[in-house]
């Protein structure tokens, strides 16, 4: 199993990637975490605040149009500067924003806990630019989607400990004792801390033969790579669906199953999360055996299915399909990023930004989703994921029978 291992990070001319692969995979929990607490912070703000769900849906908006307006500013500094450029900054503005919750549970203002959410994803934003493009090309490009699922494992773990502490924070009192300074004061400092742990380290720029970022090296410009321009609608798609059924995952399951919202945040958590958390480790080790292609295909199905049930039979049928869908979405943004990226050569790292900007989507259903639920009921807001899953899975389809060779 070691030597296996140590193949994934070992480029065709022999050069080990284990130490730079360990440590930029750290981070990937960071950002987990970052997006998970937001789906506790949803909830947690209608109360206090007393805002309805589309107005909770801004916290969303603003953090993911943070990926919009920072992405190609990220792929700039990465592309000047080298990839370490674009964590440092990246984790600056992670905890700067972190910790702008402190003066914020003080003025308890929703403007300005927006402004901080929105410090934070640009943040985040340029995290993903440097990481998801660099894991992909810290070995050879036949195992491209392999190393990045499983570097998106522990992104699965920061997604498990998100709700997990929001609700201990936030839920396990009265409205009144809530508090929500110190969880984002602690991961504030810890991310600082980390970033200056990245400012003594020197991570090897890639762009040897034996990575992805070499197997195209022809005159095509970038936008003629039809699976890239596609695979930008898909993970627009992607993020859009995940980041939707789990800002209102707490809503959906309060409302169906009469439970707590602290009750509710646990099941996020273990249950739904959970779920995610064992899809990312299993699709790691599946890509051995099945094509991804197919396993993309197979999951998109399998998240159709399940928001059919959280739309039309709910209760218990309901509540169960929407924890059990996160196994299904759980390989999708891995998978779709690194399809979207597969022989683009020179044009990486550009690539790269242009998908991060994509991350957008997490902005949009949320707000669709609030909107119809406000208008009808929460259960008719999961149509927007169900509409999203259908395209990712023609994406698929599209890529398994040769239609972007």
């Amino acid at each position: 199993m070691k030597h296996k291992t140590l193949k994934l990070v070992r480029g065709l001319d022999g050069t080990d990637f284990l130490a730079p692969f360990v440590l930029v995979t750290s981070l990937f929990f960071l950002w987990g975490f970052a997006h998970s607490i937001l789906d506790v912070l949803n909830k947690h703000f209608q109360e206090t605040l007393h805002i309805n769900k589309t107005q909770s849906a801004f916290i969303q908006m603003v953090l993911y149009g943070g990926y919009f307006l920072m992405a190609l500013p990220a792929g700039r500094i990465i592309s000047r500067f080298g990839y370490r450029a674009g964590v440092l900054s990246g984790l600056c503005l992670y905890g700067i924003g972190a910790l702008l919750f402190i003066p914020g549970s003080m003025l308890l203002s929703f403007p300005f806990f927006l402004f901080s959410l929105f410090v934070i994803g640009c943040g985040l934003t340029c995290l993903e630019t440097a990481a998801n493009p660099y894991v992909t090309v810290l070995g050879s490009p036949q195992d491209a989607e392999r190393r990045i699922n499983l570097a998106q494992s522990l992104n699965g773990l920061g997604w498990i400990v998100g709700p997990l502490v929001g609700g201990l924070f936030l839920f396990s009192g009265g409205s009144s004792e809530a508090d929500i300074a110190t969880p984002y004061t602690i991961i504030g400092i810890a991310v600082l801390l980390v970033a200056v742990l990245f400012s003594f380290v020197k991570l090897p720029d890639v762009k040897a033969a034996s990575s992805v970022e070499a197997a195209d090296e022809s005159d095509r410009g970038l936008w003629s790579h039809r699976h890239f321009v596609f695979g930008l609608g898909a993970l627009f798609l992607y993020v859009a669906a995940q980041t939707g059924i789990n800002s209102f995952f707490i809503n959906y399951v309060v409302e169906e199953g009469d439970v707590t919202n602290a009750v509710a945040a646990l099941m996020l958590s273990f249950g739904r999360m959970g779920f995610f958390l064992c899809g990312r480790i299993s699709g790691f080790l599946l890509m051995k055996r099945i094509r991804p292609e197919k396993l993309l295909i197979g999951c998109a199905l399998g998240a159709i299915f399940a928001m059919s049930l959280v739309i039309f039979v709910r209760g218990v049928p309901g509540m169960g399909a929407i924890m059990v869908c996160s196994l299904c979405e759980s390989i999708m943004f891995p998978t779709i990023f690194a399809f979207a990226l597969r022989g683009l050569g020179r044009h990486t790292k550009t690539a790269s930004s242009y998908l991060i900007m994509c991350i957008v989507g997490g902005a949009v259903a949320p707000v669709l989703m609030g909107m119809i639920a406000d208008t009808w009921c929460m259960a008719w807001g999961f149509l927007v994921p169900l509409c999203c899953f259908v395209y990712i899975a023609a994406y698929g389809r599209a890529f398994l029978t040769g239609r972007f060779a």
